[in-house]
């Protein structure tokens, strides 16, 4: 069995839930190995499945002056560092087929990101690297459409394929999330990842002085969202953390502060293993009498 099936059957046997986690964007390589430490410490402490999320060019900014990270060079070499240090797997983002080589001589799990997840060239150009593919729903999209998407995927040569939630668009500003789509997604036929935190953007909802506008967030409700979904029975968390959320320059108002994780997930743990979300409930209408 080669190593992207055995990680992906680990996923998807993992209980409660496997956690994908970091900060948004790589800002340094000290910083990304503070984080990979930390958040290792925490998800062994608690026994979950971890797997390293950052990303090396955050393409989809708001502003042309928005902070983008190191680049595709300069941003794989820091995570294959992290990979090797800490011995975790590693999860990032591209946005371009001719990304996907290079990408997925690294990362254990390649994302395609919401606003691309529809993007036939760039699902197959993923897929052929063998990784497992990890594909966000559209904020414009019905939880349908990610069955067509992972299929896509399937077509191209590759079996591992999970879909993520991330929210829908609900009016200009704003995101809602309807946990019915972490039931219907499962229409796809792989793992669901709940996204707790980029779900919680609010879209350029943010004026800055001078002019222009910034994505917005509601960081106090991702407990919120967290405790809904993993009730609800997803495969996996997706959740974006930072030792100091107030700095982050990107993101920074939907990321999850790290002295808080543990905290949280030792709650979303608990949840998990009590919820029977996991269960398909067996309706019976015959007519009862009693």
């Amino acid at each position: 069995m080669d190593s992207s099936t055995l990680l992906f059957n680990q996923l998807k046997a993992a209980e409660p839930f496997f956690l994908l986690a970091g900060p948004n964007v790589i800002e340094s390589e000290d910083h990304i190995l503070y984080m990979a430490k930390h958040l290792k410490d925490i998800t062994s402490k608690l026994g979950l499945k971890f797997v390293f999320k950052s990303s090396f060019d955050k393409a989809n900014r708001t502003s042309s002056k928005s902070f983008r990270g190191p680049g595709l060079a300069e941003g794989l070499k820091i995570l294959e560092k992290v990979k090797t240090t800490y011995d975790v797997p590693i999860v990032t983002d591209v946005h371009e087929s001719i990304q996907c080589e290079a990408v997925g001589r690294v990362a254990d799990i390649i994302q395609i990101p919401a606003f691309l997840c529809r993007q036939t060239d760039l699902l197959v150009a993923a897929a052929k690297t063998g990784k497992i593919i990890s594909i966000k729903k559209g904020q414009f999209c019905a939880p349908s459409v990610m069955a067509n998407s992972a299929e896509k995927v399937r077509l191209a040569g590759n079996q591992n394929v999970m879909v993520c939630e991330r929210g829908t668009m609900f009016g200009y500003n704003d995101l809602i999330v309807d946990p019915r789509n972490f039931e219907w997604m499962r229409e796809a036929n792989c793992p669901v990842v709940a996204d707790i935190t980029h779900s919680l953007q609010q879209p350029a909802g943010k004026k800055l002085e001078g002019g222009g506008v910034a994505s917005g967030g509601l960081r106090e409700l991702i407990p919120c969202i967290a405790r809904t979904a993993v009730a609800v029975g997803v495969d996996g968390i997706f959740m974006e953390v930072h030792n100091d959320p107030l700095s982050a320059p990107v993101d920074g108002p939907t990321q999850w502060p790290l002295r808080h994780l543990k905290e949280l997930l030792e709650e979303l743990v608990a949840i998990g293993r009590v919820s029977k979300g996991k269960q398909q409930f067996k309706i019976d209408l015959t007519p009862f009498h009693d």
